[in-house]
């Protein structure tokens, strides 16, 4: 062991002679909960293995009078009084699929109270001679304000363990004591857990009762050595899931949002530029001195034509910007290049990729990937422009050898940034992004040459373990491709490292509600962080991450996928629906918004996203309102909302949804995700041809009950089950 903090020294000393107030044990594990001079332990072991420690309650004026412990039906309750104010504890078991052990503490202070400091809440040993190997591993912790866990190993004790705090019952801690709850959650072997933000400015009021800790803790145990981590790490966090208390969902009005939206996105012109007789989208609203880019441009197009297709409208727009995708070919690289080139004469090299002829590797991957999607629509324009770029792709790939950096030349192939950071390698996720590029053109042509480039650079995954999140978007198109290289070749592997993908980005979700500082104005459970250590979550990596999660679970719905994957995709698909119009300015109160702006400017009228939404305690908006995260709306309506030609009404549910077939008066679909949760199904008046419903519904099919709406008068909405089939039928009034 390298080293210890006096407060693990110590409470290693006091465990040794602790006293134990309750013992009991299911199938595998042995629990006791133990008291020592200053805190309330429960001790952990399986069988006859070294126990690790869990400190439920830390007392720092030392307990004094005897706890009083009560035993209920199903936990054990213990309240302790000292010096400083009342601590009153809660601890529960429970065994489903893995072993379950909840605490919590909350403090009454008895003065006006602040908090240099506080130890964390867990040890892995009370040895402290013990050997670096026998205190386990960490795979990964919070990071930021990410989710407050900690997913580690103890292989010689044949455990791995799913350490969670819900941070959203913390959060009146934050605010009372003006902190953040952002990296509360880590620490170093065989210290770790919770140690609780210290507070400087602001103290805890005596007499407020204020919760200290809400801990689940999850334990699988068996042959760890031959279990794969990625998997584990997705069955433990989905089983924590179903356990946690979630925020309730609430409907807001998507058709109405999308109007103003695209009404916003057409007709204000600092969203675009005028390069070489065409108009082009600006990257943000009113960035006139950076040159359009190609991946912009389809960024938005393709959500546009979702709208379309489902809408049955026509939008100019649309032609407006197709017009402008030649002039990004280079007849000379034969390829697609980022920049427009008759404007890379503003790039100033303020940043690395902010040069003439400098790729970052996945913005080479993403225009092909959504070109692709138009070639299969039967867009002759664009397949010859995917087609023409894809030998380009080809040669890079193999040049880097399916290891992409992070920034090269386009015309001579040199790397200018190698790695992220030193040691971590390059952009790990783009062999997948990649390899849906090749599945796309396999898909269009056939030819077998692509999918052996798929399956050369998805088999680079493989050296890189779970962590493979350069960007999250990005990472959910490659574990789609994987899951369709595996549907297509059968190889076990492709699957598996599917689900390295999905874990990856599910490290880098916050699944709490920030009701602290400004996050109390806004939903923020289930939020996705861009990249692995970006600070802020953005519209337009949530949205595209959001697709992909649609289109992941239509390619499963044959294949016997994890059913933790089919769970985590359908909620995270579930409260985007619900956060996602948090991203425009006219949702957030003019004080949460950043009076500083990196790019552009911020107009606090225009329906265009925010790129980023931070901490409670930081303002939002300061790098720029993201006109390339315009898709948002034209994403969700289409794949929520079931329309009717005939008819004059929609269903919206938040569930994703498959195996829509209509018929005259009625529909059927079923809805994705877990049983164990519900899901919201609303039918409203489709208000561009009336305002109230004519028709007289009923479900046939699924849980729940038709009932009127409380919050917009004309609708009615049920809750229905997960993985449920619904059906649909209406009559005339």
């Amino acid at each position: 062991m390298k080293g210890l903090s006096p407060w693990a020294i110590t409470a290693m000393h006091q465990l040794k002679h602790s006293v134990e107030l309750f013992a009991w044990q299911d199938e595998i594990l042995n629990f006791r909960i133990l008291k020592t001079s200053d805190s309330i332990w429960i001790s952990v072991s399986n069988l006859d293995i070294e126990p690790i420690f869990f400190r439920a309650c830390f007392v720092a004026d030392g307990i004094l009078t005897e706890p009083i412990l009560k035993k209920n039906k199903d936990k054990i309750t213990i309240a302790v009084d000292s010096v400083l104010g009342k601590f009153d504890i809660a601890i529960s078991l429970s065994k489903d699929k893995f072993s379950f052990l909840n605490y919590s503490c909350t403090l009454t202070p008895a003065y006006d109270l602040f908090i240099p400091f506080w130890p964390r809440d867990l040890i892995t040993t009370d040895n402290p001679n013990a050997t670096l190997k026998s205190l386990g591993e960490i795979h990964k912790s919070q990071v930021g304000t990410r989710s407050g866990l900690i997913y580690f190993s103890l292989p010689e004790r044949n455990l791995r363990i799913l350490y969670f705090q819900n941070l959203t019952a913390l959060s009146p801690y934050a605010e009372q004591t003006g902190t953040s709850l952002a990296d509360v959650v880590g620490g170093t072997l065989p210290e770790i857990g919770l140690a609780l933000p210290k507070t400087q400015e602001k103290p805890l009021k005596a007499g407020i009762e204020v919760v200290l800790s809400d801990a689940i803790i999850a334990f699988k145990s068996g042959s760890i050595a031959e279990s794969d981590q990625a998997v584990d790490y997705l069955d433990l966090l989905s089983e924590v899931y179903i356990k946690i208390k979630k925020p309730e969902t609430h409907y807001l009005h998507w058709p109405e949002i999308l109007k103003k939206g695209l009404n916003d996105l057409i007709d204000n012109p600092g969203c675009w530029s005028m390069v070489g007789g065409n108009s082009y989208l600006n990257a943000y609203v009113s960035d006139y001195d950076t040159p359009p880019e190609i991946m912009v441009q389809l960024a938005v197009l393709l959500p546009l034509l979702d709208y379309v297709e489902w809408s049955g409208k026509s939008l100019d727009v649309m032609k407006t910007i197709k017009k402008g995708l030649a002039p990004f070919y280079s007849e000379k690289l034969k390829t697609l290049v980022r920049w427009h080139p008759a404007a890379e004469d503003k790039l100033k090299g303020e940043e690395e990729q902010k040069m003439p002829m400098v790729m970052d590797s996945w913005y080479l991957h993403h225009p092909l990937l959504n070109l692709s999607r138009l070639a299969l629509k039967g867009d002759k324009e664009a397949e010859k422009l995917f087609m023409d770029s894809l030998g380009f792709a080809i040669k890079v790939a193999q040049k880097f050898k399916y290891n992409w950096p992070v920034f090269y030349k386009m015309d001579t192939l040199e790397i200018i940034k190698a790695e992220t950071k030193e040691g971590e390698g390059g952009e790990q996720d783009v062999p997948g992004l990649y390899a849906h590029v090749m599945l796309q053109a396999y898909e269009l042509t056939n030819d077998k040459k692509y999918l052996l480039e798929a399956e050369r650079a998805a088999k680079k995954l493989d050296d890189v373990g779970y962590n493979i999140m350069y960007q999250a978007n990005n990472t959910a198109f490659g574990a789609g491709a994987l899951l369709r290289l595996y549907k297509i070749t059968k190889n076990q592997l492709y699957l598996d490292l599917s689900y390295r993908c999905l874990a990856s980005i599910f490290q880098n979700v916050q699944l709490w509600n920030c009701n602290y500082g400004f996050g109390k104005h806004i939903p923020t459970f289930f939020a996705l962080y861009p990249l692995s250590d970006a600070p802020y979550t953005a519209a337009y990596e949530e949205q595209e991450v959001f697709c992909a999660f649609h289109d992941y679970l239509l390619h499963a719905k044959d294949v016997e996928i994890l059913p933790s994957v089919r769970l985590l995709c359908a909620e995270f698909i579930r409260y985007l629906v619900e956060r996602a119009p948090y991203y425009y300015p006219p949702m957030l109160p003019d004080e949460m918004i950043s009076d500083e702006v990196k790019t552009g400017e911020v107009d606090r009228n225009l329906w265009i996203a925010l790129e980023d939404l931070h901490d409670g305690v930081e303002k939002s908006g300061s790098v720029g309102q993201e006109v390339y995260g315009a898709g948002n709306a034209f994403g969700i309506l289409p794949r929520h909302f079931i329309r009717f030609e005939d008819e004059a009404f929609l269903i919206f549910t938040d569930s994703p949804i498959s195996g829509i077939r209509k018929s005259k008066g009625s529909v059927i679909f079923h809805l994705q995700g877990d049983e164990r949760i519900s899901c919201r199904l609303r039918i409203m008046p489709d208000n561009d041809l009336q305002k109230t419903l004519k028709q007289k519904f009923k479900m046939d099919l699924g849980t729940g009950k038709l009932k009127a709406a409380k919050d917009r008068k004309g609708d009615i909405e049920a809750f229905v089950k997960g993985n449920e089939t619904v059906k649909i039928s209406w009559t005339r009034k």
